[in-house]
Parts: structure tokens; sequence; C-alpha cells
């Protein structure tokens, strides 16, 4: 089995995003590849004119008290974690190509750290017999 980890991104929310990119900079920062593939609610987070938007919480992270770990700390703010992956090691953000469709969204209007657009064949291809991951 490879080493690679590939993370499958569909939600959007802020606590996923941030677990996702922790995940991806633990990995890097351990010489392991990262492949990541951007569908729906993640591929549009990724939208420039969306960054600096609040992407909220998953609804069981918004209980009293639960917000904390994503609202309440001095974190590093997701995108950020992401571009330190990308610096720490071998990270691929792939954006789906049928979510981009459904979504009408333009690849080009996603943030840089998006390296292409590409279908699940081409993330299960570069995933080879690597853990995947779904966010």
């Amino acid at each position: 089995m490879s080493d690679t980890l590939n993370l499958v991104m569909f939600s959007g929310t802020a606590d996923k995003l941030h677990a996702a990119a922790t995940l991806a900079a633990g990995a890097a920062a351990m010489d392991r590849p990262v492949n990541v593939l951007l569908q729906y609610w993640a591929l549009d987070a990724f939208r420039t004119e969306r960054l600096a938007e609040s992407h909220g919480l998953a609804w069981d992270a918004m209980t009293e008290g639960t917000a904390r770990p994503v609202n309440g700390t001095k974190s590093i703010p997701w995108l950020e974690t992401f571009r330190m992956a990308k610096e720490l090691g071998q990270v691929s953000i792939l954006a789906c190509s049928g979510s981009l469709d459904v979504l009408g969204i333009d690849v080009t209007t996603l943030d840089p750290i998006v390296d292409a657009s590409g279908g699940i064949a081409t993330f299960l291809m570069n995933a080879e017999d690597g853990q995947i991951v779904f966010i």
C-alpha cells in the first residue's frame, strides 16, 4: 500500500476545511505525498471571491461549546495551512471538473493554490493504492 494520503473534500465548512488542511500539512511534513480532490462545497470555498467569507460550521459543530476549536483559538487559517502544506512537501490540489460544471464555476476563478481541474479517474489514478479519506 502506498503512503500517499488522498483527501476527497466535499464539505466547505470552516471546521472541515481546517481539518483537511491540517491533515495535508501533517502528511506533507512526514514526506508523504498528498492528493486533494475538491468537490462541490469544498470547491466553492476555494473561489477567490469567497476566500474571505465565513464558511460556517458543520451542523454537528454548532452546538454550544463545540465551535471553540475552530472559532475560539488562534489557529492558522485553513487556506494558509494548505499553502504551508504545499511548501512542506508534495501536495496536489485538483478541482473536480464535474463539480465545476454543476456549480457553473470556471477554474480560473479559483485560488492559484488549486493546481488543475480533472475528473474522478484522474484523482484515482494519482491515488493509486493509497489511503482515501472523505471529508
